[in-house]
């Protein structure tokens, strides 16, 4: 068995076919195609379904995918080590981030370590789903994750950074009284935008209604959180934006209210409990938060 065979099975996974992950892995696709039944013969079975134009893992295939992904990851973590002897300074650092933290505060850690490490490529991904995260770092397919708190995983290490205001985002010539505050016993009854169930912060929202024994009232939801913003200043309905997006908001011309009591989310950053790259040591570092043992 060879790095490259589980290579080629990860790269039909993510891109879905053999033809795209060919190119992307830049080997012609007959010798893909050769390497993976290479791999099965040594294994005594399957790892696909060839279903015409498209694939699909078979249970074998499945089993062996996150070991696949892991195997990876750790040999790419020995590469980045003896890089790091040699004294250089290249490679990549895959994060996966929910959406709406890519922005803030992301950006600016990305900022930051790319200046460190101006050889390093960033990779980022942004999973619909907010429990996608902790799958996502714990099978390998990203380094660090950065997510909201609790993320439960035994073999996952989670680390507290910043706790972030959800301030409430109206349309322009909303009136909220004298305070600039809003009760959350106000937004019964108001048009709410927002993002679908599963989305982190639909389920704080979620939460706080429901403290308050309150039913949303959801006029737009959108998996576009682009569009949100817009939709909120175009008279749609109120939304909720992490602060600094908030305040930015106001200067466009939005309404922009902290609710009372406040929603806030506790945000961290989340790693595999093993061997980190350097890349990935380096990031957490200059971040300002502790890596312990097996790193």
């Amino acid at each position: 068995m060879e790095l490259r065979q589980l290579e080629y099975v990860v790269g039909v996974v993510d891109h879905r076919g053999f033809t795209k992950a060919a190119a992307a892995l830049h080997v012609s696709q007959p010798s893909l195609s050769q390497g993976i039944r290479t791999l099965e013969r040594e294994l005594g079975v399957d790892l696909f379904h060839r279903l015409g134009r498209s694939v699909a893992l078979t249970a074998a295939g499945e089993a062996i995918l996150e070991p696949a992904r892991q195997a990876l990851r750790e040999a790419s973590t020995i590469r980045a080590a003896a890089a790091e002897v040699a004294g250089v300074a290249a490679g990549h650092l895959d994060l996966v981030s929910l959406p709406t933290l890519a922005a803030e505060p992301l950006a600016a850690m990305i900022g930051r370590f790319r200046k460190a490490h101006p050889g390093v490529t960033v990779r980022v991904s942004e999973p619909e789903e907010a429990d996608a995260i902790g799958e996502l770092v714990r099978s390998g397919q990203s380094e660090i994750g950065l997510a909201d708190l609790p993320l439960p995983a035994a073999d996952l290490v989670t680390r507290p950074l910043v706790d972030q205001d959800m301030l409430a985002v109206c349309p322009p010539g909303t009136r909220l009284g004298k305070r600039g505050r809003l009760p959350v016993g106000r937004l019964a009854g108001m048009p709410l935008v927002t993002t679908p169930r599963g989305t982190s912060t639909r389920r704080l929202v979620d939460q706080a209604l429901v403290s308050a024994d309150i039913e949303p009232q959801v006029a737009v939801e959108t998996t576009q959180r682009e569009a949100l913003l817009p939709l909120v200043l175009a008279g749609a309905g109120t939304c909720f934006l992490p602060e600094p997006l908030a305040r930015d908001a106001a200067r466009q011309g939005a309404v922009v209210a902290r609710l009372d009591p406040a929603l806030r989310r506790s945000i961290g950053l989340v790693w595999r409990d093993g061997p980190l790259s350097p890349a990935a040591r380096s990031f957490i570092q200059l971040v300002g938060v502790g890596v312990d043992k097996g790193v």
